[in-house]
């Protein structure tokens, strides 16, 4: 069986480096993919609140083989917990959802800077984090601006979960990320609107090396740094992408695919969406 490769967060914890996301399936469905993918080698599932799929993904943990220290879970949760006492009642209906005793990484899921609440909440996830009912905290969708609010209040996350992918570039971003330590996760790392799987030059690739070019552009992920957790139900599909981590891409690849990032595609603005 094949394993992903882990990165290991500032404060010690390893964190699978590719994994299975899991929006927008229902518990149904979440639980048949958690299943099928853990027996071919995921140990990272990411989920949430706003997804309403927490209680499928514990189940299909629960229907594997694997032990609980072997896998990896994330969460996220919403808004209305933006503060100190609000996070751990997040966290704890987050775990009886999931049927757990802690997940191993939880996360704001938007800044909603609107509300100007994140850094309360940050500051009740460490908490949690010395009671045990997380491993490590996190955000997601947090722009540079955000993340400066928390640097100024002492705190450091350990991972940010980011839209990005070849096309969508964030490299302020990411470079603040590796000067604080701060582990960077792609979501929608394929793109969003297919445009990028028929790039010519990611396709010359995949073809040239027997690949197909979903497994190029996640390849490309993983060896710039980042974690990421591309979803499918599909027990083929999973094991097509987790065929990423079993060959390398050359120097002058990983620099073909680094010069196709695009000045006319942005990301959903943090600062007016969430929830």
């Amino acid at each position: 069986m094949v394993l992903s490769p882990t990165l290991r967060l500032s404060n010690g914890v390893e964190m699978p480096q590719f994994g299975l996301g899991t929006w927008p399936m229902d518990d149904a469905q979440a639980a048949g993919a958690v299943s099928h993918a853990i027996d071919a080698g995921y140990r990272l599932f990411d989920t949430a609140e706003n997804y309403r799929n927490e209680a499928g993904v514990g189940e299909g943990v629960r229907r594997s083989s694997a032990s609980r220290a072997e896998i990896f879970i994330t969460t996220k949760f919403n808004k209305e917990w933006h503060s100190r006492d609000g996070v751990r009642t997040a966290c704890e209906a987050s775990l009886r959802r999931l049927g757990l005793d802690y997940v191993d990484l939880l996360l704001i899921h938007w800044p909603n800077p609107a509300q100007d609440r994140y850094v309360e909440a940050f500051e009740g996830m460490a908490q949690l984090l010395e009671a045990g009912l997380t491993r490590s905290i996190g955000v997601s969708n947090f722009k540079p601006a955000h993340l400066a609010k928390l640097f100024d209040a002492g705190f450091v996350p350990h991972v940010n979960q980011i839209q990005l992918d070849p096309y969508l570039r964030r490299d302020e971003l990411v470079a603040i990320h590796r000067e604080k330590g701060i582990v960077t996760e792609t979501w929608s790392p394929l793109g969003r609107n297919g445009e990028i799987m028929h790039d010519p030059v990611i396709g010359e690739i995949a073809a040239r090396m027997g690949r197909t070019v979903g497994q190029v552009i996640l390849r490309w992920h993983l060896q710039s740094g980042f974690a990421t957790t591309p979803k499918s139900v599909d027990p083929a599909r999973q094991k097509e992408n987790l065929g990423c981590v079993s060959f390398d891409l050359s120097n002058d690849d990983m620099a073909r695919i680094d010069s196709l990032g695009r000045t006319d595609m942005l990301p959903v603005d943090a600062d007016k969406s969430g929830h």
